[in-house]
């Protein structure tokens, strides 16, 4: 086990401790867990439970986080525990994100220190380690101590997050942090409670301070059918996004049909195209569509002279008319890190 950061000890004779690691500020009574199932209260102190047990590792192409304006092209090396701080009723990673709940509070994983983290990136060739499948937050401290010494070692790291870390946590994790894509899952707290047991405030707090912080920030949104996908929901995320960064990427995806949410049929592809335009028409500079094949919706246009800078298929993208950061054509600008 190791002690858990961001909570503070209770000076009550019950026990009770206040995790202050994500926004559910759960209060945790002797010999019991926190909402995420892997942070658990022994004799008034807060261990995690997962550190260093993973049960996830793979080589991915950093576009499959969604990452588009950060070394495109590269491998990043993913890792992930089991839990979450969500119940998404449409969770892709049910099996691990509810892995604890669903089998008695059981934390399997396959141990692992940061350094043969890092040292895995660097054989496999990755140029980054990406904490995702579950949210990260919930194996914060491994996520911590990995991400230092792989920023120590020039490697970058990315969270892939549902955007409820914790205001300290994030400013902690943000000095070696690269990238965040995190999820907007919506623009309404009806969502944010009915479907993840969660509130949207936290969220945008989240996404303006990582930015502030000088986080890379890309966002996503997953259209539901008959949730999320009416006109003045999206134009509400896509103001929102510009007022933070009108040059931050929204990626807009398609559902498909999956664990408690058998009901909604998958997304029609005008949907997306609706989605995209409207970010386009709220002033956002890079908007993509995901989830469906042979679409150029994925590729990286110039919002100045629209030559299509980064031509993209599936998860493999190359530059087409991208000079280091510049489009090749009329000189613009592109933000992001592609050195």
């Amino acid at each position: 086990m190791h002690e858990a950061r961001h909570y503070q000890k209770s000076l009550a004779e019950n026990g009770t401790v206040h995790c202050r690691l994500c926004a559910h500020q759960c209060r945790i009574k002797e010999g019991r867990r926190g909402l995420c199932q892997v942070r658990e209260n022994r004799d008034g102190v807060l261990y995690s439970l997962v550190y260093g047990r993973l049960v996830s590792e793979s080589v991915d192409p950093i576009e499959k986080k969604p990452i588009f304006h950060l070394l495109p092209g590269s491998l990043s090396y993913s890792i992930a525990t089991v839990g979450c701080n969500f119940r998404c009723r449409h969770c892709q990673n049910y099996e691990i994100s509810q892995y604890p709940g669903l089998h008695a509070g059981e934390i399997p994983g396959t141990e692992r220190t940061p350094a043969e983290v890092v040292a895995a990136a660097q054989r496999d060739g990755c140029a980054s380690i990406s904490y995702t499948y579950v949210e990260p937050t919930i194996f914060y401290e491994f996520a911590l101590d990995t991400a230092r010494l792989a920023y120590e070692q020039g490697l970058k790291n990315i969270f892939v997050s549902n955007g409820y870390t914790g205001p300290d946590a994030t400013r902690e994790i943000a000095t070696v942090l690269t990238a965040n894509n995190i999820d907007l899952k919506s623009f309404s707290d009806r969502f944010y409670q009915e479907v993840c047991g969660a509130k949207l405030r936290p969220v945008l707090e989240t996404i303006r301070l990582m930015k502030e912080l000088g986080v890379w920030v890309e966002i996503t949104t997953l259209i539901i059918p008959d949730w999320n996908d009416g006109d003045d929901e999206l134009e509400a995320i896509a103001n929102y996004i510009r007022s933070v960064d009108p040059e931050m990427p929204w990626h807009v995806t398609a559902f498909h049909p999956t664990y408690k949410m058998l009901d909604r049929p998958p997304t029609p592809t005008a949907t997306l195209k609706k989605a995209l335009e409207i970010g386009q028409a709220a002033g956002l500079k890079f908007v993509y569509t995901g989830n469906i094949p042979g679409d150029e919706g994925e590729n990286t246009i110039c919002p100045n002279c629209q030559e299509t800078l980064i031509a993209r298929t599936g998860f493999w993208s190359r530059a087409v008319g991208l000079t280091s950061d510049r489009c090749r054509a009329c000189g613009t600008i592109i933000p992001g890190i592609f050195i």
